[in-house]
């Protein structure tokens, strides 16, 4: 391990951040390897333990590192790489990176839209939709909480059973023979609440991307209008620009 240089003008927790970063890089730490006790750090560099401190802070901040109570500090394993370029369900993509897909339904009712909703989905105001929330997972862990909302006059037989560990999308287009279309989706930065991080296994106030989306079919009706918390630790998304 390289030291901070205490003559660079470059704060020195910011040069340790990058030390351990690169160490990352080089494989010297691997997923699930410890990273050196901040006392450690401190002997190492002759600094400060509140520098080794926010050094560690900022690291899991960026999801490069995570932290277990009475444990210590972690190297994570890699993000997953999601491209935004097509349509896709989160159980289907997980099936094409050969994951596994865990769906708990935590909630589900029917209620008459309020405005907004109705704006949403394109229907009157008042009209019954069905909101549906869902604890969804890969290989086990918990890496989202999707509440999707559907205008019911199009799924009038849809049930809590039918949600819990199925895929939407294949029951639209399978069960009510819709061809789903396009989507428009929104992406954004949240602190994660108390009850969603318990179910995430996050630390209280972590970061997590929210994602809105609006689903089209072929007819051009909205089809679910649906907000997506995902953990920021673990995912990343990826988009193509062309020219």
């Amino acid at each position: 391990m390289r030291k901070v240089q205490k003559e660079n003008p470059i704060p020195l927790y910011y040069q340790l951040k990058d030390i351990i970063l690169e160490m990352i890089d080089n494989m010297e730490l691997q997923a699930g390897d410890p990273i050196p006790p901040e006392r450690e750090l401190c002997e190492i560099h002759g600094i400060s333990r509140m520098t080794a401190r926010k050094a560690i802070d900022v690291l899991v901040n960026e999801g490069v590192i995570y932290r277990e109570q009475g444990r210590g500090s972690f190297v994570a394993e890699a993000k997953i790489n999601q491209p935004i370029t097509r349509l896709v369900g989160f159980t289907e993509d997980n099936k094409s990176r050969g994951k596994r897909t865990e769906t708990r339904l935590l909630d589900f009712e029917v209620r008459p839209a309020t405005k907004i909703y109705a704006q949403r989905l394109q229907i009157p105001e008042g009209s019954l939709i069905i909101k549906a929330r869902r604890l969804r997972t890969t290989d086990g862990e918990p890496i989202s909480i999707e509440s999707i909302h559907v205008p019911k006059a199009l799924f009038p037989d849809l049930t809590g059973d039918m949600l819990d560990n199925k895929s939407f999308y294949s029951l639209v287009e399978k069960e009510y023979g819709f061809t789903l279309d396009y989507a428009k989706q929104t992406i954004e930065p949240l602190i994660i609440n108390d009850y969603d991080s318990e179910l995430l296994n996050q630390e209280e106030e972590a970061l997590g991307l929210l994602f809105r989306r609006t689903t089209f079919v072929k007819s051009g009706k909205i089809i679910e209008y649906t907000k997506t918390v995902y953990r920021s630790d673990r995912y990343r998304y990826e988009i193509t620009l062309d020219r």
